[in-house]
């Protein structure tokens, strides 16, 4: 599998795809605004401390306040380890804390706190309250797990670090120069992070994380990244200098786009952001999934649609699912959708194809970066999962709610609208003693009035004994109507 990274740098706006065999998988947008908080370290103020909910509110410098759990502080835990403090003895009001963002503001929550810290870097994540070091999950060769650990404790003896130390799965198969590199460089980074706090004032920050073209060196360059193409100059000679000083290995495949056509339009990236905003996502075989974000989960559900298959109908059925598990997965990465997912395949009477489906999913959901978790299919025939969400959605990055709707995805239709005039007209004319009245709507409501519903209208009218004129509100949606007196 080949792998390219796309860097599309504006003044306002920087936004990173990831390519794999030419297919669009992941897009991470950050403005310049609305820069990303996860990772950043700010002296907080304790604002509100809630027992009954063993967390308290941080106040950071943000908008809204943050939110700190009781687990999520530093304690210790010599007495009990599975035993978490009362909130009111960790942390008290006015009380100042030294705390990290660990999941950006999502919709009206305010962002997530741990008092926890971590630093990362390109093959380690650095881990001060830490006594011993760690290994990533992925990396499953125990020989390799091993030649990291040993690696891990001599550098630390070597460099006389403090804390712990977690080799992140690029470090599969680095050597021991580029893990000196990294520890050297957490290093600097804690020591410059200590000072930086002692002088800095509440609610300000003390550590930011790296620019996202830079952090995107950093976390999403792989074995298999064959390219990773910038379209400014700037921040080109940005990444080459962190790539020198850090992962040298990766400069070749640096490289500068002057081109006149837009890096994203070459490769097709801008129609793909276009369609990851859609409900309806095609299938190749004619099928299809539609996708409905809500505050409480994500729900996706799978259609045969226009493909009716060659052999029989558990075998359409089984084809479909097998599609749609891998489509879905490359949506939830592309489209950035997290916490409860709920997929409703077409329903299989086929216990092993069940188990297939559900492999497919498994093995699909194993490229993703972030952490996920999946049940087994229910009695319902729904398969529930988890996805680890630390920043917005797509959809909420790029789009806001509907003026006309509010979010509800559905406007009433004009005859809905209509009645409602009807009886407002009926409640005017027997509370109030008017000549006539006059109803402002928009075009389609006062199209319908005068045509469909104009003998309701004249009807109505000898009814109150009142003339009722008719006016066009550019302005006005389809539910949106006034009754003026007259």
């Amino acid at each position: 599998m080949n792998e390219e990274i796309l860097i599309n740098v504006t003044p306002p706006e920087t936004r990173v795809a990831l390519i794999e065999n030419g297919v669009i998988q992941e897009v991470i947008i950050e403005r310049a605004r609305k820069r990303g908080l996860v990772g950043n370290i700010y002296k907080g103020k304790v604002c509100r401390v809630l027992p009954g909910m063993q967390a308290a509110f941080v106040e950071i410098g943000l908008e809204r306040a943050a939110f700190l759990h009781a687990s999520n502080i530093i304690h210790d835990q010599s007495s009990d380890n599975n035993t978490v403090p009362s909130i009111s003895e960790l942390v008290q009001e006015g009380r100042e804390v030294i705390v990290q963002v660990v999941k950006d503001p999502l919709g009206t929550k305010g962002a997530r706190l741990t008092t926890d810290l971590s630093i990362p870097s390109r093959f380690l994540v650095f881990i001060p309250s830490l006594d011993s070091d760690g290994i990533s999950q992925r990396i499953d060769n125990e020989e390799e797990r091993q030649r990291l650990r040993d690696m891990l404790s001599e550098l630390k003896e070597e460099l006389g670090q403090q804390g712990g130390f977690i080799a992140r799965t690029a470090a599969e198969g680095a050597s021991r120069e580029a893990l000196h590199a990294d520890m050297l460089y957490l290093g600097r980074v804690w020591a410059s992070i200590k000072e930086r706090r002692t002088k800095a004032h509440l609610q300000e920050l003390i550590h930011a994380d790296l620019p996202l073209a830079i952090r995107a060196l950093r976390d999403m360059v792989s074995d298999n990244t064959e390219k990773i193409k910038i379209d400014s100059r700037e921040t080109y000679s940005r990444a080459i200098q962190f790539a020198e000083k850090l992962i040298p290995e990766v400069c070749s495949n640096i490289e500068y786009y002057p081109g006149e056509r837009p890096i994203f339009d070459l490769y097709g990236v801008e129609d793909e952001l276009q369609k990851a905003l859609q409900r309806k996502v095609d299938l190749k075989s004619g099928g299809h999934l539609v996708i409905d974000q809500t505050e409480a989960m994500t729900t996706i559900d799978v259609n045969t649609g226009g493909y009716v298959g060659h052999r029989n109908l558990d075998e359409t059925i089984f084809k479909t699912n097998l599609e749609a598990a891998q489509a879905l997965c490359r949506q939830l990465r592309l489209r950035n959708l997290g916490g409860i997912i709920i997929i409703d395949f077409i329903d299989m009477a086929d216990e092993e194809h069940k188990r297939q489906v559900i492999r497919a999913l498994e093995k699909s959901l194993a490229k993703d970066h972030a952490k996920t978790g999946i049940t087994e299919v229910s009695a319902l025939g729904l398969v529930e999962m988890t996805r680890k969400r630390t920043r917005e959605s797509l959809e909420h990055v790029l789009c806001e709610p509907c003026p006309c709707c509010k979010g509800n995805g559905f406007l009433k239709t004009a005859e809905t609208t209509c009645y409602e005039i009807f009886r407002e007209i009926l409640r005017e004319a027997r509370q109030f003693d008017v000549d006539s009245l006059l109803v402002l709507a928009s075009q389609e409501v006062v199209d319908r009035l005068l045509d469909e519903d104009s003998a309701s209208l004249a009807e109505l009218s000898d009814f109150i004994g009142k003339n009722i004129r008719l006016q066009v509100e550019t302005l006005y949606t389809q539910e949106h109507f006034d009754v003026v007196l007259i």
